[in-house]
């Protein structure tokens, strides 16, 4: 019974948790960020590709 209160007041582990956790939400994060951008980049790229494709003449 001693060794199980030792264990349930030592709070040395509390800290990893808590970095796990924040980085884990970071991770989800830019995951999200990434897809949104990934859309608007491709149209991008496709307008500029074409603009190099068929140059405008002066």
């Amino acid at each position: 019974m001693k060794l199980f209160k030792k264990f349930r007041q030592d709070e040395a582990g509390a800290v990893t948790v808590d970095w796990v956790v924040l980085t884990a939400g970071v991770v989800i994060l830019a995951g999200i960020a990434v897809g949104a951008v990934r859309d608007g980049i491709g149209s991008i790229t496709s307008k500029i590709s074409s603009a190099i494709d068929n140059p405008i003449s002066s």
